[in-house]
């Protein structure tokens, strides 16, 4: 099992490029099930998770290879299995995404429910509501969601739930909806930059959809779609990530390939906390800082502050000169990483769904255990600034979503090394 040891106190400086999205990566793969055209991705980040979506995309008869560094080739040519299996899905909750492409083309899924975890329970029901109203028929047995229609036919359906829309949920309803007899309206739909880009895939693949980026989204279904070449948006997650790095080691970074407007509310929040930030050419942007102040964190759906940089953030304030307050909307026990980060010397005590963060001057080196994707990148952050060395374990599950981290905090000149147990 890997680890990461980081020898802390060193600013960053120099220029890192960007990834594509993995949150729009993964439901775009999945895409590719709706069609028996071939499909390029461009900008395809390498990382674990769409290694794993690769593999369940392989038993449900769509295989894919790399042309090149970046893009993928999909190709479903047999369309005999509708199963994905527990041992696959148990790897990746993200996998559920394939419930929409196949029973919207194949009219039948078998899905492994994929259980809970870390950042907390995270029901499907909204999935199964929204694929219900499109008259399909569900039952569960031996912990997999069985699915399937004789003909999806369009509806009007309200996908709101207690901690706002479901990203995935809208994902797999649109999925399902492009090739249903009829008009499908999607009330109080996600409006995240990667539903946006899934939704302008579908449509380059032939869907008809309107109201992309809004609340409600009017598809239309079609008899078909074609394959077609596509790239990817920017992660705003890893950019953001790389912005906080930036300026919790008072450094001068130059990030590429970034889409400041889907980052509005990130970019507000670190601007609040002492962050400067200089857009060049539509996509560069320099980050520098001479020091954090403390503000007042809330995550909410987009376009608020996404649950997926709250660590990063906590991160931020717990080296800040005052009190901060960061309070989780979307998953209100994510907070695995607040006991870690007190033993690197922070002062953050959990009160409900919020935190409180009292700035301290300095953190310092300790063994430290990733619990999650986004966690573990907040206590590399941490590292980064802490006094001598930290070691972050189980690193697989960075590796979720940041392609070789190391290396690229590395060419910034931090002091970070990958160890191979």
């Amino acid at each position: 099992m890997d680890k990461f040891i980081i020898d802390g106190g060193k600013q960053l400086k120099g220029n890192v490029r960007i990834n594509g999205s993995k949150n729009a990566a993964l439901p775009i793969m999945a895409a590719c099930l709706l069609t028996n055209d071939p499909i390029r991705i461009k900008s395809i980040p390498h990382l674990r998770d769409v290694e794993s979506l690769r593999r369940i995309l392989d038993e449900l008869g769509c295989r894919s290879e790399w042309l090149d560094a970046k893009t993928l080739e999909l190709h479903t040519r047999d369309e005999t299995f509708s199963t994905a299996p527990y041992e696959l899905v148990s790897t990746m909750r993200g996998s559920i995404c394939v419930l929409g492409p196949l029973l919207g083309k194949r009219r039948q899924a078998k899905v492994s429910l994929p259980g809970g975890c870390v950042i907390g329970l995270r029901p499907i029901d909204l999935h199964i509501k929204g694929l219900k109203a499109l008259d399909t028929q569900f039952r569960f047995r031996h912990g997999y969601l069985e699915g399937k229609a004789k003909q999806l036919s369009g509806a009007q359906i309200y996908l709101g739930g207690h901690f706002g829309s479901t990203v995935l949920g809208t994902a797999n309803v649109m999925c399902a909806a492009v090739l249903a007899k009829g008009v499908t309206i999607i009330d109080d739909a996600a409006c995240e930059p990667e539903i946006q880009d899934l939704a302008n895939f579908l449509v380059a693949c032939g869907a008809k959809i309107d109201g992309i980026g809004g609340k409600q989204l009017v598809i239309t279904g079609v008899k078909a779609l074609h394959g077609c070449e596509y790239e990817i948006i920017p992660d705003r997650i890893e950019a953001g990530t790389f912005m906080a790095a930036a300026a919790l080691t008072k450094g001068n970074v130059l990030l590429e390939n970034v889409k400041a407007e889907h980052m509005g509310a990130v970019l507000d929040k670190m601007r609040e906390m002492g962050v400067k930030f200089q857009f060049t050419n539509g996509s560069k942007c320099r980050v520098t800082c001479r020091q954090l102040k403390p503000a007042d964190v809330t995550t909410l759906p987009y376009p608020g502050v996404p649950t997926d940089m709250q660590a990063q953030l906590m991160v931020m304030a717990a080296v800040a000169q005052g009190m901060s307050v960061i309070t989780e909307r979307i998953f209100p026990d994510r907070f695995m990483h607040a006991a870690e980060l007190n033993r690197m010397g922070a002062n953050i005590r959990l009160e409900g769904a919020s935190a409180i963060v009292q700035g301290v001057e300095t953190l310092t080196g300790a063994p430290v255990i990733a619990s999650d994707l986004r966690a573990s990148a907040a206590l590399v952050l941490a590292g980064l600034v802490a006094e001598k060395t930290t070691e972050v374990q189980r690193v697989y599950h960075i590796d979720r979503g940041y392609e070789h981290i190391e290396e690229k905090l590395k060419k910034l000149g931090a002091s970070i090394h990958r160890i191979t147990e």
